[in-house]
């Protein structure tokens, strides 16, 4: 019989490749680790490690009941967390991840919001890129991915993702000269960024016409914005990550009909826990109150 004890440990063992870091993890002598893989191997019938000199490595069979190990094991802590928070809302975790815009804008306000509202809940906070977020999502690492899409894109269609529309967020084109147009740039060298947002780049200037020649690439809002200001190329970014920094080198022109669209996706059957559905509200609050407050051109600082 498959315990869970025997799981986490080569969960852990897994993501370490190495008995000796997983002990230390653990707490657990590296004689007691190699038990519990050993009656894991025997419960199984498969063979689970191979000593490979001084070291070991996961067999394929491994390999495959490790990702189920972690994703079991995630599950579990996810619903201790849920039965802690059932009553009352007075203690709990919920662990969300997000990209750089959203963390650096909603989620803080949210994360306010939620500290007066309930003072029990512990809110732990994971910068990750979309794709990052949902498999961590499907694996239990965390409670809610905070993720958005293009808006002419389909959300990944998971059986057990469920998400729930948050706030859309307008498009800009970033370059150095006020009035610019995507078209005019049609030459130019332009600036990539993750998978999802060069997915997002192509298809905006498609809309008018072209391909991009994308000549280089960053994740990072502020260096990206760094290098529109230096001549190197020119982007687009959303309203969120110009909110979060505006270098006072850009220009920022809104593309009509261009945004994206971010959802907060949970997993597993509704209802959501408390604490969960408690985030998720304040979410949707803390982004309302902000497009009420700032209208989306408006409201980005003014280049000197």
């Amino acid at each position: 019989m498959l315990s869970l004890i025997h799981l986490k440990v080569l969960a852990v063992v897994a993501r370490h490749e190495s008995v000796t870091e997983a002990a230390k993890e653990l707490h657990y002598s590296q004689s007691s680790v190699s038990h519990h893989l050993a009656r894991l191997e025997a419960a199984t019938g498969a063979r689970i490690i191979q000593r490979v000199g001084r070291g070991i490595r996961l067999t394929p069979e491994g390999r495959l009941l490790a990702v189920r190990a972690a994703e079991i094991v995630g599950r579990v802590d996810a619903a201790t967390t849920e039965l802690a928070a059932q009553v009352g809302l007075q203690a709990g975790r919920v662990r969300l991840a997000a990209n750089a815009s959203a963390l650096s804008t909603i989620v803080p306000k949210a994360a306010v919001m939620l500290a007066q509202a309930h003072p029990g809940l512990d809110l732990i906070l994971v910068d990750r890129h979309p794709v990052e977020a949902l498999q961590m999502l499907r694996h239990g690492e965390i409670d809610i991915a905070l993720v958005f899409q293009h808006a002419g894109a389909p959300l990944e269609e998971e059986e057990g993702f469920r998400p729930v529309h948050i706030t859309d967020d307008p498009i800009y084109l970033i370059s150095r000269q006020a009035g610019d147009t995507i078209a005019g740039h049609r030459h130019s060298p332009w600036i990539g960024g993750c998978e999802r947002c060069r997915d997002e780049l192509t298809a905006v200037c498609r809309q008018a016409g072209f391909t991009p020649r994308i000549a280089s690439l960053s994740d990072d809002m502020v260096v990206v914005q760094a290098l529109v200001a230096a001549g190197i190329g020119v982007t687009t970014l959303p309203g969120l990550a110009l909110r979060a920094h505006r270098h006072p080198g850009v220009h920022a022109t809104e593309l009509p009909g261009c945004q994206r669209r971010l959802h907060a996706v949970t997993y597993g059957d509704p209802p959501d826990p408390p604490a969960v559905a408690a985030v998720l509200a304040t979410l949707t609050e803390a982004a309302t109150e902000r497009h009420a407050q700032v209208d989306p051109r408006q409201g980005l600082p003014a280049r000197p």
